[in-house]
């Protein structure tokens, strides 16, 4: 039986993970989020991996508030790129397994075709940047660890854009949602199953996959036209949602425009079939139900 390691657990993907290795017989799973480890202390990280002879560490862990990171710039780094740097060291040291989950926004959207993981990353935001570092930290220290960027998570779980769509479109009778940015959504629960897929080919062959990977949901929309398939899915109708231009929607920090990822490399080596975002949507909302 592996031990693996899961920061981040209460979160999106932490939940996700959790219950799907409940019934779990090959892993043992060490849940844990800021109360009871703080990956930012790098003597804790290491006890823990020590104590708990750690397999593989999955890093669900981050800063996401986006726009709230642009005036809190010191704790976002701390946990966006010094705690990935501490989770990485002891992965090295005690010869443990890393998959660590970025994001879209390490890139400036001015691609008109889906990013693959060469392209150059240059965030726009403090979020964006400091994830970019946490990446450049890994691979600086662990070569081997897997990196998944992703884009645009909701579940049943937390706070989303999903859930705030549902619950504006029943609170009011009009929406304003950007149309002139565009990316895919992605399922959080089909993350996780992605994840656990790697970190079993990790088990089983032993080869080094080390490197940068995307997994989004499959198609591409803009918030506009999800806000229109969470509604209409949703059986919402009393309220009429508008297209309207990034910049007449007042937020804090930059997004980019363009933040589709190309997939083929994790389908590729991994052999990972990904559903659509439409399907994942429906699925995702039949729980919510």
């Amino acid at each position: 039986m592996k031990n693996i390691l899961v920061t981040g657990s209460y979160g999106q993907l932490g939940n996700e993970i959790r219950i799907l290795t409940e019934n779990e017989k090959d892993f043992k799973m060490f849940l844990t989020d800021v109360d009871t480890l703080d990956i930012c202390d790098y003597e804790a990280v290491e006890n823990f991996v020590s104590d708990n002879k750690i397999d593989m560490i999955l890093n669900c862990a981050a800063y996401t508030a986006v726009d709230k990171a642009e005036d809190n710039e010191e704790i976002c780094r701390k946990v966006n790129a010094l705690a990935p740097f501490n989770l990485a060291k002891a992965a090295a040291k005690y010869n443990a397994g890393f998959i660590h989950i970025s994001t879209d926004y390490v890139f400036d959207g001015t691609s008109c075709v889906p990013y693959t993981e060469d392209m150059p990353a240059t965030g726009l935001s403090i979020y964006g940047k400091t994830k970019r570092e946490g990446e450049l930290k890994i691979q600086e220290i662990l070569p081997d660890a897997v990196i998944i960027r992703t884009a645009w998570l909701y579940s049943e779980f937390g706070n989303n854009f999903v859930k705030t769509m549902i619950k504006l479109g029943k609170e009011r009778e009009a929406l304003n949602v950007v149309f002139d940015q565009v990316g895919t959504p992605t399922y959080a629960l089909d993350l996780a199953k992605a994840m656990i897929t790697v970190a079993k080919k990790m088990f089983s062959d032993g080869n080094i996959y080390g490197g940068i990977y995307h997994f989004t949901n499959e198609g591409v929309c803009s918030w506009y036209d999800f806000t229109l398939k969470i509604h209409e899915l949703s059986g919402i109708t009393t309220c009429k949602v508008s297209p309207i231009e990034s910049k007449d929607y007042p937020a804090k920090a930059p997004r980019p425009s363009f933040s589709v990822l190309n997939k083929a490399k994790i389908k590729k080596t991994f052999g990972i079939e990904i559903p659509h975002w439409e399907q994942s949507l429906k699925q995702c909302l039949f729980k919510l139900a």
